[in-house]
């Protein structure tokens, strides 16, 4: 993979709605296709070295990308906040505002990727502002904690899987079976939940690069 310009990423600021302002990580290649806003797993943050490989990835296919904390420091701190989805689906839900504010951002068709709990607030979110999400990708999500907010998901929705994940398959089979939109499910041969092995997390890479491709090219960026 080759290097990017550490220029293409800044450091940026989101206001919430419910009072604390949280640290991210923008990356702007030239003439971006779209924008990619991830959500991590429990227990993890913007720095997610695994999140941050995929974000890069998508950066050199020109998508850009936003990394942010979900949550501050004291309130990672209470573990019942890591696994709080309604909590964590409103953060992701301001950083859509946020884009929504910022001249170079608010035209572009955006994306959401989430990792492990990640993926069931990206999924709420992507449920309660479907006008402004064009597609969301999981990498061993658990999209089963969006519970009856996956009926409502307008957006495609592409749920990544190590083959050796047994239990998260599934969980994101069931998950799959609630959603009325367009879904797949793709299976990494060998990975397991972190994706850790040598290959592993290239080929979702490739497979997220390809259903952001497909799907952001259309999205519409109304009702927000």
């Amino acid at each position: 993979m080759t290097s990017e310009p550490s220029s293409q990423v800044q450091a940026v600021r989101i206001e919430t709605g419910d009072g604390p302002v949280l640290p991210g990580d923008l990356g702007l290649p030239q003439q971006p296709a779209g924008i990619v806003v991830f959500a991590h797993g429990s227990g993890s943050s913007r720095l997610s070295p695994r999140n941050r490989h995929v974000a890069a990835a998508l950066r050199q296919a020109r998508f850009a990308t936003l990394l942010f904390d979900l949550l501050t420091p004291e309130e990672a701190a209470d573990r019942a906040n890591v696994f709080d989805i309604p909590l964590l689906a409103g953060r992701v839900c301001d950083a859509l505002r946020w884009i929504a504010r910022q001249p170079a951002l608010a035209d572009l068709p955006v994306g959401l990727f989430g990792a492990s709990t990640g993926a069931g607030a990206a999924l709420v979110a992507a449920a309660r502002m479907p006008g402004a999400v064009g597609a969301v990708v999981s990498r061993g999500g658990r999209p089963d904690m969006a519970g009856a907010a996956l009926a409502s998901v307008r957006a495609p929705v592409l749920l990544i899987v190590g083959g050796a994940d047994t239990q998260v398959i599934a969980l994101n089979r069931a998950a799959e079976a609630e959603l009325t939109c367009v879904k797949a499910v793709e299976i990494v041969p060998g990975a397991t939940h972190l994706f850790e092995e040598p290959g592993t997390l290239d080929a979702v890479v490739a497979l997220a690069q390809g259903w952001f491709a497909a799907h952001l090219q259309t999205a519409s960026r109304h009702d927000r």
